[in-house]
């Protein structure tokens, strides 16, 4: 229970099926994520995130010693995946919402994080704010549903397009749910000199006999890598 809130946790199983030395043996994850059902849209795990957070359990063997930024972090499952994994994680929420910041550091924390393996950050898409400035190099960016609503779009594009500009190298890997075949984030993509790739995603997790589909929630969901032209 947290400030009259029901909190329940959600386990989350990545599981791959490696061969070493000849034999079959399954490699294992647990994530657990509490969530706050009654409360605001950050304390929810959305169907976006295990999908990514499978992308990276499946590329798992290329996390350890990268510096990964995750926006938006909600309940931040794709970036406790990435730590456990062996990467150092900075998860970021909006810097005017405490109390998300709040429960990123709990999921952490539920998760047995070390203070080596994460920090979190306020940082607001839109507002070069002091903690943009102090993230250091990141290779890799994340962020799962963050397109969820259009006013907000041009401001999550402009701080991309601003980290991968002081990070070249680094690409910003993006899960979102279609909710409008209207909806297009082309325009912004050219106006800022970004480029996007759309990642197929109908292989996921059958190696582990995840089907796709229930992974999803019956969404439609997209996985984008987006990097500098």
């Amino acid at each position: 229970m947290s400030d009259g809130v029901t909190e329940q946790v959600k386990k989350f199983l990545f599981k791959s099926l490696i061969n070493r030395g000849g034999e079959s043996e399954v490699e294992s994850l647990e994530v657990f994520i509490p969530e706050q059902l009654q409360a605001s849209y950050s304390f929810y795990t959305w169907p976006s995130a295990p999908v990514l957070a499978w992308f990276l359990w499946e590329h798992r063997r290329e996390l350890p010693g990268k510096h990964i930024l995750e926006l938006g972090s909600g309940t931040a499952l794709p970036g406790i995946v990435a730590a456990k994994c062996g990467a150092a994680v900075t998860l970021t929420d909006s810097a005017n919402l405490p109390k998300s910041l709040q429960h990123v550091k709990h999921c952490c924390e539920v998760n047995g994080l070390l203070p080596s393996q994460f920090r979190v950050l306020g940082l607001t898409w839109g507002l070069f704010l002091s903690s943009i400035f102090t993230l250091g190099p990141v290779d890799l960016i994340l962020g799962s549903d963050c397109f969820y609503e259009p006013s907000l779009f041009e401001d999550i594009i402009v701080t991309v397009a601003y980290l991968l500009e002081k990070n070249p190298q680094a690409r910003f890997l993006c899960s979102y749910q279609e909710r409008s075949a209207d909806w297009s984030i082309e325009h912004l993509l050219h106006k800022w000199h970004l480029q996007c790739e759309h990642i197929p995603l109908n292989n996921l997790g059958a190696g582990s006999g995840i089907d796709i589909n229930t992974l999803m929630q019956d969404h439609t969901i997209h996985l984008l890598e987006i990097t500098r032209i």
